[in-house]
C-alpha cells in the first residue's frame, strides 16, 4: 500500500509532469547525468557587473580544488563587502561549482556580496570526510584572502543547497570545533543532513515521481560513505549525528513539505533551538526537492527565494 504523503503544489505538479526523471540512480545513470551539459554560467553572468576570478587552493591531501570568485564590479574598494561561500547540490555525486549559482548571484545583485563557490570532489571517487574537508579548506582560503577579495571577515555566510546544504552544515560544525574565524550565518536550503534515511518524509517519498527519492538518497549516501559502518560515520559528513549543536551561527533552513529531507531539516532547526541557538525554519507547502532552483518563476518558489533574501538582509545589517 502506498504511504500517504503531502501533495505537490499545483503549479509545480504540472511542471514536474513534463520532466524526464530517472527512475533510479546507479553508477550507469550517474555517468549519464554527469555527461549532460554543464551549468551555463556565462549566460547567468551576462548583463551583470561582475568580476570573475578562477583560483585553486590545496586541500588537506594536496589536491588542487577549484574556486570561482564572483565579485560585484564597484568603484568603492574601501568598503568591505559581505561574502557568501556557496556549496552546490547534487547528492554528493554530481554537479559543479556553478550548479544553482543563480541563487547566490541574487545576493551579489542585492547586497553587493562576493560569491565564492567551491568545486569540492565528488563521491564515489572521493569518500568519507574528503568532500567536507575540501569545503572547509575553501573557507579558510576565504579568510586568509579576505583583504584582497575586499571581504568583511565578520560577514562571511556559508550557504548551500541539498548536498551543499549538508556540507555547509558540516563545515560550520568543523569551523566551530577547530576554531576557524567565526562564520556570520549559515543558509541551509533543503539540506541533506542524515545518512540514516529513516524519517517519515524519507519513507513517504520512496519511489517516483520525484526529483530526489529515498532510493536515490541511499545511493548518494552509500557513495560518499564508502562502506563505513554506522558507528564510524563522522558527524561532519552526516551532520544529524552531531551530539552538540550549541555555539553555531544564526541559521536559516528551509525545505518543501513534499520531499525526502523535510523531517531531518525540521529536526535540525529544533535541535538548534534546544541548544539555545537561533534558527529560522520554513517548510514550503507543496514544494518538492529543489523546487525553487528548478522553477524559480512559480509563486511558491518566488516566495521562498524572497524570504531567504529578506532573512539575509536582516543578518547582514545586524549590529555587532
Amino acid at each position: 500500500m502506498t504511504q500517504a504523503r503531502p501533495d505537490i503544489d499545483p503549479e509545480l505538479r504540472a511542471l514536474l509532469a513534463d520532466m524526464a526523471l530517472p527512475s533510479e540512480l546507479d553508477r550507469e545513470v550517474l555517468a549519464q547525468l554527469r555527461g549532460l551539459p554543464a551549468t551555463p554560467v556565462d549566460t547567468l553572468l551576462e548583463g551583470r557587473a561582475v568580476e570573475r576570478r578562477e583560483v585553486t587552493f590545496p586541500s588537506g591531501d594536496g589536491a588542487q580544488i577549484p574556486l570561482s570568485v564572483l565579485s560585484p564590479a564597484r568603484a568603492d574598494r574601501t568598503t568591505k563587502a559581505p561574502c557568501v561561500y556557496w556549496m552546490h547540490g547534487g547528492g554528493m555525486v554530481m554537479g559543479d561549482r556553478f550548479s544553482q549559482i543563480d541563487i547566490p548571484l541574487e545576493w551579489l545583485d542585492e547586497f553587493g556580496a562576493v560569491v565564492v563557490s567551491v568545486d569540492y570532489r565528488l563521491a564515489p571517487e572521493a569518500t568519507g570526510t574528503t568532500l567536507v574537508d575540501d569545503c572547509h579548506q575553501g573557507l579558510l582560503w576565504i579568510f586568509e584572502h579576505a583583504e584582497e577579495l575586499g571581504v568583511d571577515p565578520l560577514r562571511v555566510v556559508v550557504a548551500g543547497a541539498s548536498a551543499g546544504g549538508g556540507l555547509a552544515a558540516g563545515v560550520t560544525l568543523m569551523a566551530r570545533d577547530r576554531g576557524t574565524p567565526p562564520i556570520a550565518a549559515q543558509m541551509l536550503i533543503c539540506p541533506m543532513l542524515d545518512h540514516r534515511n529513516n524519517t517519515t518524509s524519507s519513507r513517504q517519498y520512496s519511489g517516483g515521481p520525484a526529483v530526489w527519492t529515498r532510493e536515490m538518497n541511499e545511493f548518494g549516501w552509500r557513495s560518499v560513505l564508502g562502506g563505513l559502518a554506522d558507528e564510524d560515520v563522522p558527524a561532519y559528513v552526516s551532520p544529524a549525528l552531531a551530539d552538540d549543536l550549541s555555539s553555531l551561527p544564526t541559521t536559516y533552513i528551509d525545505a518543501g513539505s513534499a520531499e525526502v529531507f523535510r523531517d531531518e531539516d525540521v529536526d535540525w532547526a529544533t535541535r538548534i533551538w534546544e541548544a539555545g541557538g537561533q534558527a529560522e525554519l520554513h517548510v514550503w507547502a507543496g514544494g518538492f526537492h529543489g523546487f525553487d532552483a528548478l522553477y524559480p518563476q512559480v509563486r511558491v518558489s518566488a516566495a521562498a527565494r524572497r524570504t531567504r533574501s529578506d532573512w539575509l538582509a536582516r543578518v547582514l545589517s545586524s549590529p555587532e
